[in-house]
């Protein structure tokens, strides 16, 4: 049995544009991929709304430092054969991050974590897929990520950002941008049908890196 761990926020929580919630269990990207990989994989989502990749947020009722958090679900959830981390988004508000470069410091401090980490048993450090998210785009919401111009364009850079990270520390990269559009409604999270194609979108590359 190969396990895999998805690290996210919001995009991987499945929250409903539409303000109606969280999307339904099966359309969930995690999930998608679980049932497209089939029985011998064991998909686990980690998600959480507004998760940065190591930045605090001070405004949140939950610790949303993907940094801080990372260590104990890595001990929790060994051994793992893969970790897909899609973070970013939020590290662009001006209260975070406040831009895609400082996605990019964070991106490298999670892979650092993962690889340097103490880990029980003689277990290895999982193999790691990189994914940037899809972009934010325009939005008239103005409790939308989308409505701050600057946010829509600092999410364009990150796939450049995050590929070139990918390759210095020889991770596997996906674009979730090549599959998924973000939602007009709030400018940052995905219908239905966009969060279900990056499940269906990483199925290839995900069977490549476990050996299937």
């Amino acid at each position: 049995m190969k396990t895999v761990l998805c690290y996210g926020d919001s995009l991987t929580f499945g929250h409903d544009p539409s303000g109606r919630g969280r999307h339904a269990h099966e359309d969930r990207w995690p999930m998608v991929l679980q049932k497209a990989l089939g029985e011998g994989v064991h998909v686990l989502p980690e998600a959480l709304g507004g998760r940065t990749t190591a930045y605090d947020d001070h405004t949140a009722a939950a610790d949303r430092n993907g940094a801080r958090v990372l260590p104990t679900l890595l001990a929790s959830h060994t051994p793992l054969d893969l970790i897909i981390i899609m973070l970013g988004t939020n590290d662009l508000k001006p209260w975070t991050g406040g831009g895609a470069f400082s996605s990019r410091n964070g991106l490298k401090r999670l892979i650092e974590i993962v690889r340097s980490h103490p880990y029980p048993f003689d277990h290895e450090a999982p193999e790691i897929l990189v994914v940037s998210p899809p972009h934010a785009v325009p939005t008239a919401n103005d409790t939308g990520m989308g409505f701050l111009l600057s946010t829509v364009e600092q999410s364009k850079m990150l796939s450049t950002f995050y590929s070139d990270v990918a390759d210095e520390f020889g991770c596997g990269f996906y674009d979730a941008a090549s599959v998924a559009k973000a939602s007009p409604l709030d400018g940052v999270h995905l219908d239905a049908e966009n969060t279900r194609a990056i499940g269906r979108g990483l199925e290839p590359i995900v069977r490549m890196m476990l050996g299937l």
